[in-house]
């Protein structure tokens, strides 16, 4: 099978799957915490009407005070809830990081970090045509950890269609700039729906542009876009015997082919090891 790891194994860092849950469902979010989620994010931002964003914002307090474990999406830094999110949430033993949304400089991050006493990792959502032409500069932020994609934002602000075409700008965009801040990968934003067909489809387009984790609505999609997202095991089974051949031949480079199919190799094995994935 491609997954073998248990919740919460797998670092952020390299994370695949995102799982969104609405911060107004607190009896949720055990389940989202047992699932095949590799990362969860509580959702105070969108998922949330601001008459119940001092509730959900209590509540998730309280489940991160209580034993449980995730990130949390917070309200801009320009809103009005921004203050109260990170004040909140600064210090809370179960808090991983937060996603701050619509991001579109890089003191939104850096004072972000600085709030939270420099403790937690920040992912900077994207969600405008200013944050894509902000990108690099995000992504070397102080704090910053990941970019991750609000596709939806996005085209709302810039009228452009979900056309895989449409799209690759900005996505190619948040690739680059977090090669330029030296991040891992950046996170794909999510697909409405659990067809397989097209969850597998979306999936491969962002894997191929370079993005490296996706943003899930629901726990179903979650099976998919792991897999989607790891190594294939043919994949495995070729950097196996690269990296066997390589060793066997005491490290000697051949000819210029071999130091990108090297690196290709080990990257590829360290996912493998990571996600579980075994070779065909």
């Amino acid at each position: 099978m491609a997954e073998q790891n248990t919740p919460r194994s797998v670092s952020a860092e390299i994370a695949r799957s995102w799982l969104l849950v609405a911060a107004t469902r607190p009896e949720s979010f055990d389940a989202a915490e047992a699932s095949r989620a590799d990362q969860i994010i509580l959702d105070v931002e969108d998922a949330v009407d601001p008459r119940l964003k001092d509730a959900a914002r209590n509540d998730v307090a309280k489940w991160l005070s209580s034993g449980g474990s995730g990130w949390v999406r917070i309200n801009d830094r320009t809103s009005e809830f921004w203050s109260d999110d990170v004040d909140a949430l600064a210090g809370l033993p179960g808090l991983r990081g937060v996603m701050l949304a619509k991001t579109e400089a890089a003191a939104h991050v850096s004072e972000t970090f600085d709030r939270l006493r420099g403790a937690s990792p920040v992912i900077a959502l994207v969600e405008s045509a200013l944050g894509i032409e902000e990108a690099a500069t995000i992504a070397r932020a102080r704090g910053a950890y990941r970019l991750a994609f609000g596709s939806g934002d996005y085209r709302r602000d810039t009228g452009t269609s979900s056309d895989d075409m449409a799209m690759a700008y900005p996505r190619s965009r948040l690739v680059v700039a977090s090669r330029v801040g030296n991040l891992p990968g950046p996170i794909d934003g999510p697909t409405v729906g659990s067809n397989h067909p097209v969850l597998r489809e979306q999936g491969g387009v962002a894997v191929a542009l370079g993005m490296t984790g996706k943003l899930c609505l629901d726990i179903e999609q979650l099976p998919i876009i792991n897999e989607v997202i790891s190594p294939t095991r043919s994949d495995v089974a070729w950097a196996r015997d690269f990296l066997t051949d390589f060793e066997a031949r005491g490290r000697v480079i051949r000819d210029g082919s071999d130091l990108p199919r090297l690196g290709r190799a080990q990257k590829i094995d360290k996912l493998a090891r990571a996600f579980g994935v075994e070779p065909a």
